[in-house]
């Protein structure tokens, strides 16, 4: 029977690329991304080289749309098999300056989707015996990045969380895996460096000597929604051309 996966953030980026290359596989893919132009833009690039991809316009840091989303989904779809969450990056913020409203605003950026997001999808998961719940999160959950304090600290909350829940609902044939980007060529790390001269010289101190492309973070991704990744759960999974220098 065919899988379903639902896909947030997959207008551009990482996201993208993961909902592209699940449906090369043969997955029904649905679509969420805040912009519905976007969205609906990226949806068309899938089924026009004859996938299967569907677009459902969602804000996930707001509780009530990731029902709505969920509602939408179930209606056209039914449940999602597999669930990657892509939620978005915090901004740039040294530790010293974070205020209540900054830390407020990437706790339901960066944290509360992963969590309200698995907790929608896993009673159905149960049920069936079989789920994939992967999160996108970042290198900075091994090695915090200079001014990025709020991405280094929610996206680190979002491994907690995700160890934790893995070890809940294993027993229900129901992964949860990480997925951790390094450096990738992606809109959000263009803004990240606006000297691009910076960001080439930057790109030769990771041993890869380049950034990683998207599909290439996605391909991790798609292996763990696989059957075949049934027995790996409670993981991060690092995709970083080997910059993180820690052993774990």
């Amino acid at each position: 029977m065919k899988k379903t996966a639902l896909v947030t953030g997959a207008s551009k980026g990482i996201g993208f690329a993961v909902a592209k290359s699940l449906a090369a596989e043969g997955v029904r893919v649905i679509m969420s991304a805040r912009n519905q132009a976007n969205l609906s833009k990226a949806v068309e690039d899938i089924r026009m080289v004859g996938f299967e991809a569907f677009g459902i316009a969602a804000d996930v840091s707001q509780a009530a749309e990731i029902d709505e989303l969920f509602k939408l989904t179930k209606q056209g779809f039914g449940e999602p098999d597999i669930l990657v969450i892509n939620a978005g990056g915090p901004p740039k913020a040294r530790a010293q300056d974070l205020d209540d409203n900054l830390t407020k605003q990437a706790y339901e950026l960066t944290l509360m989707p992963h969590i309200r997001l698995a907790n929608k999808a896993i009673p159905a998961m149960k049920e069936r015996g079989w789920g994939r719940i992967i999160n996108i999160t970042s290198i900075s959950v091994k090695e915090p990045v200079a001014n990025l304090a709020l991405s280094n600290s929610f996206r680190a909350a979002v491994t907690g969380f995700a160890k934790t829940l893995a070890t809940e609902i294993a027993q229900y044939g129901i992964t949860v895996n990480n997925v951790a980007p390094g450096y990738t060529a992606t809109e959000r790390l263009m803004d990240l460096f606006s000297d691009k001269k910076a960001l080439a010289d930057f790109s030769q101190t990771i041993p890869a000597k380049r950034l990683a492309t998207p599909e290439e973070v996605a391909a991790a991704a798609v292996f763990l929604a696989s059957k075949q990744a049934a027995y790996i759960t409670a993981q991060t999974i690092l995709v970083d051309g080997g910059m993180a220098k820690g052993l774990f």
